[in-house]
């Protein structure tokens, strides 16, 4: 019998903020052919883009030199190449930064691709396009607009890793098309295997949002226990020619893997299982199934694809007015009706002062701020936070609800404490859709 060749894929991220420590010990120990870091989420690339607006060497993922430092070194002693889209809204300067960590760390001869070309925002035709979200066309947003990033699926990942790419860093990649690209250069899928194709995409959708496949989003105590998560470990994908694969993790990690907490990330995020439309095929998990395979171990097989969408889904963001918050809180018997007549202060002190927002939201956190005054407490809490947050266009009136509330201290109700405002500016996302010959990926290849 034919012993059949076993690719380890890990994920080291889930988002941008995912704990940096269980990447570390996947670098350091988990045998891998491919580490991946998937950190953008609908948002995060638009936020990204303004932060570049305001610096140009700016826009990539806060954190990727920080992760560079940690798991270089690691991965090049063991052949791991890593798969990133930490690039973000600046995936030139990623690249660039990533060349910087590896010469400090004396990794001479080191070839980072940079993937470019999902910047679509001068190729917009403003006038032709609709988003999708609202049915308003995209013209309407005017100098609103400040960003347009589409999905590019694996096809140019396995271009630089064919390369000699050992790390990978783009922007705007399709979540799971980090995992297809790496099996389809392990293995030499064609990008018409359509039925391995799905296989790689759902491998890459269970893996996509790291510890939540084992255990960290499933865990709900007394129902669904989950053993020593805060020494949660981070997915591994053992993966076959033939589409199957095996959900684990390393051994020793805290998190659970099983046919249940599969299942959940398999559902998460997806309209139609039948057709969840990506870059690269529209998979098929209708026919998905799992086997659980020993301790921590689940074995998927079943997906399926057929050919991919026409167009490129294009994420927009635009500009979306402000939001003013603030918060204090208010403690012993009579708390909520304190906290009631606190908001109602700032509701009449909001209006007298002629702010106008789009909308206001008062929450009386603990009592119904999840779900609604008809679900508040039916006995007197000990303890209440209010919150008033606004939506407004300028951050002159945003900053106006933070003041009036923290302007409870001494002007409200007894006994408020803890009092904080914030002012944020809302990046707002959309979609609208491009069809995929107007999208030209580009790869630069950097060596340390």
């Amino acid at each position: 019998m034919v012993e059949q060749r076993v690719v380890r894929f890990g994920e080291g991220a889930g988002t941008s903020a995912a704990w940096i420590q269980p990447a570390l010990e996947l670098a350091q120990r988990g045998r891998l052919d491919y580490l991946s870091f998937e950190c953008l989420a609908e948002r995060t690339i638009a936020l990204a883009q303004l932060a570049r607006l305001k610096n140009h060497e700016a826009g990539y993922d806060p954190y990727l030199v920080r992760r560079m430092r940690g798991v270089l070194l690691h991965c090049w002693a063991a052949g791991t190449r890593i798969l990133t889209n930490m690039g973000a809204a600046n995936p030139l300067g990623a690249g660039q930064r990533t060349v910087e960590v590896a010469r400090e760390l004396g990794l001479r001869g080191l070839r980072v691709g940079v993937v470019t070309g999902d910047d679509v925002l001068a190729a917009l035709d403003r006038d032709a396009l609709v988003v999708a979200e609202t049915g308003r066309p995209l013209r309407e947003l005017g100098d609103r607009l400040v960003s347009a990033n589409a999905y590019l699926g694996a096809e140019p990942i396995v271009a630089a890793l064919e390369a000699g790419a050992q790390v990978v860093v783009g922007g705007r990649f399709a979540d799971p098309s980090l995992a297809l690209a790496a099996l389809r250069h392990a293995f030499g899928w064609g990008a018409a295997d359509w039925d391995l194709l799905g296989a790689g995409i759902c491998v890459g959708h269970l893996t996509e949002c790291g510890p939540q496949v084992t255990g960290g989003y499933f865990a709900d105590p007394g129902r669904k226990d989950v053993p020593d998560p805060a020494a949660i470990g981070y997915p591994i994908a053992e993966c076959y020619a033939d589409g199957t694969a095996v959900i684990t993790k390393l051994p020793g990690t805290g998190g659970r893997i099983s046919a249940a907490t599969c299942t959940e990330q398999l559902l998460y995020e997806i309209h139609d299982p039948a057709a969840y439309l990506t870059p690269d095929v529209s998979a098929d998990f209708s026919g998905v199934r799992f086997a659980e395979d020993g301790p921590d171990r689940v074995r998927v097989a079943g997906a399926r694809g057929r050919p991919a969408p026409a167009s490129l889904k294009v994420t927009v963001g635009y500009r979306d007015g402000y939001v003013g918050e603030g918060q204090i809180s208010y403690g012993g018997s009579g708390c909520l009706a304190r906290a009631r007549q606190a908001a109602a202060i700032v509701r009449a002190r909001l209006e007298a002062l002629g702010v106008r927002p789009r909308e206001v939201k008062v929450d009386f956190i603990g009592v119904d701020s999840l779900f609604g005054p008809a679900q508040a407490a039916e006995r007197e809490p000990n303890e209440v936070r209010l919150r008033v947050a606004a939506r407004t266009d300028t951050r002159e009136e945003a900053e106006a609800v933070g003041m009036e509330v923290e302007g409870l201290w001494v002007g409200g109700p007894y006994g408020g404490g803890g009092a904080a405002r914030a002012v944020r500016e809302v990046v707002a996302a959309g979609s609208v859709y491009l069809p995929r010959e107007a999208v030209k990926p580009e790869i630069t290849i950097l060596e340390a």
